[in-house]
């Protein structure tokens, strides 16, 4: 895969793995659209990059809205022309809390950011990828809670979405077989974001920001997690490889396994219930 001279459109570059996915790119060369929802965050991150000696665009977008990222792709492809990289990043989290407890808002709140985002990306941009026909590669934000519902973290509203992310990138690498695009599903464990803060960037359409950040959580992301530029270097690599999940830590094989098991056993049961009713 080669990088320099193309031009990627990155979701929630601002801050976090959107921005360590940006120094990234603009490392190896690659002109950038940034797209983030908070307008002054994404103009000091477009400041930063700008020094990498790469073209860069801000441009605010609401990825939950689809005609918000309509015209956030034309104003790049305007400027730009082909996008050969998106990486669908933007993501939220609400509090954890059992299920009956989430509101009808915070259900629109985070599937409308952490699904509806992507799939309004895919849905906008994949097309124009493939009509121009120039090698190119997609990434969806999962997370490793995408893979699993951790007993600690209780983070089954989050993890419902990125279960869909990764079902969402699956089917679209059986969608781009034949094409010169290829994709991937991030799927990270703790990094050092400010998801612990996405209360603080929910639209007005939907609310507007409420609550104060987790002072706990804050200490835990900012204490143990990855540092986004590990993020993006490791993602680039991937990209380069051809690479369908990409992992940012080895500790989270054990809980992959444990609930693997947990599937395993379902149909180890299936296979002795039909035994036994074969023998009836």
């Amino acid at each position: 895969m080669e990088f320099s001279g193309k031009t990627a459109f990155v979701t929630g570059a601002a801050n976090g793995i959107g921005l360590g996915l940006c120094r990234a790119l603009a490392r190896n060369g690659v002109n950038l659209v940034l797209a983030d929802i908070e307008q002054a965050a994404l103009e000091k991150a477009r400041a930063e990059l700008a020094t990498f000696n790469v073209r860069t665009r801000a441009i605010q977008v609401d990825v939950s809205d689809a005609a918000n990222f309509e015209r956030a792709a034309d104003e790049a492809e305007r400027e730009f022309g082909n996008i050969h990289f998106l990486f669908n990043n933007a993501g939220i989290t609400i509090k954890p809390a059992p299920l009956w407890e989430i509101t009808p808002e915070q259900w629109d709140w985070i599937f409308g950011v952490n699904i509806h985002g992507v799939i309004n990306g895919i849905r906008t941009l994949v097309p124009r990828m493939k009509a121009h026909g120039e090698a190119g590669h997609i990434v969806n934000t999962a997370s490793i809670g995408g893979l699993q519902v951790n007993p600690q973290i209780r983070n089954g509203p989050y993890a419902m979405t990125k279960y869909a992310i990764v079902a969402a990138s699956e089917s679209l690498a059986l969608d781009l077989e034949g094409s010169n695009l290829g994709i991937s599903v991030l799927c990270p464990a703790v990094v050092a974001t400010t998801l612990y803060a996405s209360a603080q960037r929910r639209p007005e359409r939907l609310g507007g920001p409420f609550g104060k950040p987790n002072p706990e959580a804050a200490k835990l992301f900012t204490t143990i997690g990855l540092a986004p530029d590990d993020v993006g270097r490791r993602v680039l690599d991937a990209v380069a490889a051809g690479e369908f999940f990409i992992f940012t830590h080895e500790e989270p094989r054990e809980w992959i396994e444990k609930r693997h098991k947990r599937l395993m056993a379902g149909f180890d049961s299936i296979e002795l219930y039909n035994a036994k009713e074969m023998g009836k």
